[in-house]
């Protein structure tokens, strides 16, 4: 009797193509809900009219006036903003965990972020104006490249075998430290300036306009354009500094090239929107798992899904208690800490392919 021969076996279909237009559809859907939700609510009809009022020269009413004075001077650049600091962020926990070699590695929890804010909060409480109104973003990004280089060199793969346990450490120390120079920063502060330090401990969008949009445009889409760049190194650095260089990686070179890239986007995020943690570490690690550890794929992903999550979180925080509103920091500590909980309760060690 002859045998049967067995029929080919179908390959599983790619699911990123699925994935990556409900993320889009999603990232368009939040969009428009951000821009229409506020103290004065927008129907979809008002927010596309008061897109177009400015594109065209028709008179407006009064009303319609005022709604596209909303959309465009204050909503838009809001929502631009979420994207462009959720994006900053989400690639940033991308790239420090591959740097690192660990999914729980994220600006927040290794100390980048406070470090970049207390660059900010020095240019703050001191006065320092030497180079205008870029004064600050430069300070945060100082702070954040000493900080991510003081981190490297503390808690770098090939010293002492680095885990879990040991980078943790490290950014305990290091969120210590900078919460010891805040808290004497801010003993010396003035009224006004306790203000402003109470803004950066807890992150906010309320400071969004055209002109820190401008701002820090320019460093996010480098940033990430960059990372892009540098996505098939950051890959064969997955496998081990060693291999790395055995495949014709100049491992110190990328390492200081990272260094600087990241430190670029916290600063990009965190000099006019304070501290808003957990963002580096939830979007990267769910679309890890979604989509695979690739960089080329994992870091364009984690762009959208993190400008996504902020617009989200601030929307909630716009409409949880109007008409005041929750911090954004607030908010994503509440998400993010759970999270955070969730993967350490899995019991197990997390490698760079997820849990």
């Amino acid at each position: 009797m002859t045998a049967q021969p067995h029929p080919p076996l179908r390959r599983p279909a790619d699911p990123v193509p699925v994935i990556a237009l409900l993320l889009v559809v999603a990232f368009v859907v939040v969009l428009v809900s951000s821009i229409a939700v506020g103290a004065v609510p927008l129907s979809l009809s008002d927010v596309l009219h008061a897109l177009a009022a400015r594109l065209g020269d028709a008179p407006l009413t009064r009303d319609e006036a005022l709604n596209a004075a909303v959309v465009w001077d204050l909503r838009l650049a809001r929502s631009i903003t979420a994207i462009l600091v959720g994006a900053s962020l989400a690639t940033c926990g991308a790239a420090i965990q591959g740097l690192f070699g660990n999914p729980l590695a994220d600006p927040g929890i290794v100390g980048v972020s406070s470090g970049a804010s207390l660059g900010a909060i020095v240019v703050v409480v001191l006065q320092i104006s030497t180079f205008g109104i870029w004064t600050l973003p430069v300070g945060a990004f100082l702070a954040g490249v000493g900080t991510t280089f003081l981190i490297y060199a503390l808690a770098r793969p090939g010293r002492g075998g680095t885990d879990s346990s040991r980078l943790l450490l490290v950014g305990i120390a290091v969120n210590a430290i900078g919460g010891a120079f805040a808290g004497y920063l801010t003993y010396l502060a003035t009224a006004e300036q306790l203000q402003s330090l109470m803004f950066w401990s807890m992150g906010s969008l309320s400071s969004a306009r055209w002109l820190t949009v401008g701002i820090t445009v320019i460093p996010t889409v480098v940033g990430i354009t960059l990372l892009m760049v540098w996505a098939r190194p950051l890959d064969l650095l997955a496998l081990g500094e060693r291999q790395a260089r055995h495949l014709g990686v100049d491992v110190r070179a990328l390492r200081r090239k990272l260094i600087f890239v990241t430190a670029l986007l916290v600063a990009a995020a965190v000099s006019f929107n304070g501290t808003i943690g957990f963002v580096g570490l939830v979007v990267p690690h769910l679309f890890r798992l979604m989509i695979g550890p690739g960089h080329r794929r994992l870091i364009p992903f984690s762009a959208l899904g993190g400008g996504l999550l902020v617009m989200l979180a601030d929307i909630a925080g716009r409409t949880l208690d109007p008409p005041n509103e929750v911090p954004i920091g607030v908010i994503m500590g509440s998400l993010g800490g759970p999270f955070f909980l969730w993967m350490i309760w899995k019991g197990r060690r997390f490698g760079l392919r997820g849990a």
